[in-house]
């Protein structure tokens, strides 16, 4: 909890930090079934700041309930503390989506048929998406955004292709100081003002038919009651509490954890 405030206060002050070396890894390996072999893998990208917590917190679940989940942590962060720098250098957000989109075919050539989820919180959710739109269409089976610092008009026809099962996005409104003043005062992820996904939801960007069809594949779920049930409680981080990492996101990644569970709602009306 220590470490979420401090985060919170980090990423809305300036910060004096300069970039690291850049890093060419992009992940390593979180919770370890057989290498290859696991029925599927899910690559995590955390927030800003290298906390880790979203990884370690679905590791943590997939392990506790024995679900043959490989999970790996997508080293993307330029280091420890370093929040506005992480949130503001898209050049490295763009660098390591891309290199994500690589690691995640490779690892499909590998594991021919295996399923594959992408899961982002935060600023984290900037790298997924782009990563998602560089994959060919249909060849991810699921995205899940925590608390997506993105605008929320970023336009995600060409992420919803690529998502065979469509993208889940987890948001709340009672997130008003990390996604709130502080998008006021830094911008969102993408580079634009707010209002920010991780608040209000996404808006659709519809051209034609096609474009319907597309954002079919959206599931937006707001906080509520049914959230706060699991432990999360409205705030930047509440979704990254275990009983709601268990009872809401699990079941999008594991089929056998779905029935009455996982696809809660159908898409909202555009905003």
């Amino acid at each position: 909890m220590l470490a979420r405030r401090w985060a919170v206060l980090l990423l809305i002050l300036p910060s004096g930090c300069v970039a690291g070396p850049d890093r060419p890894a992009t992940s390593t390996s979180a919770a370890r079934p057989a290498p290859d072999r696991a029925a599927a893998v899910v690559f995590c990208a955390d927030g800003a700041g290298g906390l880790g917590e979203t990884t370690d917190t679905l590791a943590h679940v997939i392990a506790e309930e024995g679900v043959p989940l490989r999970v790996e942590r997508v080293e993307w962060s330029h280091g420890a503390g370093r929040f506005l720098l992480d949130h503001l250098d898209r050049r490295n957000l763009q660098l390591k989506g891309e290199g994500l989109a690589r690691e995640a075919r490779q690892w499909q050539s590998r594991s021919p048929g295996g399923r594959i989820c992408f899961v982002g919180q935060s600023a984290g959710c900037a790298v997924v998406l782009l990563a998602a739109e560089a994959m060919p269409a249909d060849s991810v089976d699921r995205v899940v955004l925590l608390a997506p610092s993105v605008s929320s008009r970023y336009d995600l026809r060409p992420a919803l292709r690529a998502a065979r099962e469509g993208i889940d996005v987890f948001y709340s409104e009672r997130d008003w100081f990390v996604l709130g003043l502080g998008m006021a005062l830094s911008g969102t992820t993408d580079g634009h003002l707010p209002p920010v996904a991780g608040r209000v939801g996404f808006r659709h960007t519809v051209a034609d038919a096609g474009d319907e069809a597309l954002y079919a594949r959206l599931r937006q779920h707001p906080w509520g009651p049914e959230a706060e049930q699991t432990g999360h409680t409205g705030g930047h981080y509440g979704a990254l509490e275990a009983g709601h990492v268990r009872a809401r996101i699990l079941p999008m990644l594991a089929p056998d954890r779905r029935a009455g569970l996982g696809d809660t709602g159908g898409p909202l009306s555009a905003r």
